[in-house]
């Protein structure tokens, strides 16, 4: 099958700002990365979303409201902004670039209602920049009944190809998620719970910065067991898989009253032990697990990980990959399978009821190549 280049564009829940990747991908059992950029967001911006997040939160079902459609213009042209930096980096013309997976940010998660709101105008991006787009990746899954998260675990069937099984991967983002893979492809994956989001959200509370950096706040604490102990006892982590979260379904309000050192370790190891309860709904332990996403740099977390599960997380570079691109490059090879309509969601990973294409594709006026 032909191969194209794609980007792919990521915006997490954690809102540290905007990843952009460029791979060359048939959609199947072909990858190779070559390029990634990533943008961080300013103050400014990130309140914005938080702003939108908030009214999202307030209501029934995503619709029209003037604080979100700020966001979603900002939102929009920072991501074209990526687009262009990335291929000026690649010295790749846009004419070249079969097609941009845009994720758009997540603003509200609540497939319980049968909704799930990315802003981000896919159409407006794909004037502005020259290229097809494929964006609302996760709609037509949340629609059939399926949970629409997560999204990346075909990627991450492609990229463990040739690893012993059973084999799993975990990203560690706002959520977290778990991908487990095992003999003849089989795919399992789901939502474990917070990742890096309570954490961040506690330091940016106490003290205005946006997230512990290298853990060193979480190392300089104690674990408060009673607190973890009350946030473990949540009925959501036995539910089987497949299932997901929201962003703001678990808040950091437990461990207030802590030192701000105290409730970095709680909230780290609580995120640790999610891990290790997500692992008991696997049919078999792995024997690798990879991690990916932004918690992989902190230690602690790690650290705490391998102590929970009793099995050594390695960062996903063990396997020659850029953890950082993984998500953006997950997203690109998404819109070429949804280009060529290939399954990009399966009852295993989403609870959809067979596998399921998806994804809006919005082709510019103004393109000239042909994909």
């Amino acid at each position: 099958m032909e191969k194209l280049l794609a980007i792919g564009l990521m915006s997490g829940t954690s809102l540290d700002g905007v990843d952009a990747a460029l791979i060359k991908t048939d959609g199947e059992g072909h990858v190779r990365p070559i390029e990634f950029v990533g943008d961080d967001y300013t103050g400014d911006e990130r309140a914005a979303i938080r702003a939108a997040v908030q009214r999202a939160l307030e209501m029934e079902r995503p619709g029209d409201d003037p604080v979100i459609a700020i966001a979603e213009r900002m939102l929009t042209a920072r991501h074209a902004d990526a687009v262009e930096r990335l291929l000026a980096q690649a010295g790749t013309a846009a004419a070249d670039v079969g097609v941009v997976g845009f994720h758009g940010q997540t603003i509200a998660h609540r497939p319980d209602r049968g909704w799930t709101w990315q802003i981000g105008d896919g159409a407006g991006l794909a004037e502005r920049i020259g290229i097809t787009v494929v964006d609302q990746l996760r709609i037509a899954d949340v629609a059939a009944g399926g949970q629409g998260a997560p999204l990346l675990p075909v990627y991450h069937r492609a990229l463990c190809a040739g690893l012993p099984q059973p084999v799993a991967v975990l990203n560690l983002g706002g959520v977290g998620n778990l991908t487990w893979i095992g003999a003849d492809e089989a795919l399992i994956a789901f939502d474990t719970g917070p990742a890096n989001g309570l954490v961040n959200q506690w330091v940016e509370h106490q003290t205005g910065a946006a997230f512990d950096a290298g853990g060193a706040l979480a190392a300089a604490g104690s674990v408060h067991h009673s607190v973890l102990d009350t946030m473990l006892d949540n009925p959501w982590f036995d539910l089987p898989a497949p299932k997901s979260l929201d962003r703001h379904d678990f808040t950091d309000q437990p461990a207030m009253g802590l030192s701000l050192e105290d409730g970095a370790a709680t909230l780290t190891r609580f995120t640790a032990e999610t891990v290790a309860l997500a692992l008991r709904l696997v049919p078999e332990r792995p024997a690798r697990i990879i991690v990916a996403g932004g918690g992989r740099h902190n230690p602690v977390l790690m650290r705490m990980i391998g102590e929970a599960c009793a099995l050594v997380p390695e960062p996903i570079e063990a396997l020659g990959w850029n953890g950082d691109a993984t998500e953006a490059e997950g997203f690109a090879y998404m819109a070429v399978r949804s280009l060529r309509g290939l399954p990009i969601s399966f009852p295993g990973t989403t609870g959809a009821p067979g596998p399921m294409t998806g994804g809006t594709i919005h082709t510019p006026t103004k393109r000239t190549q042909a994909a």
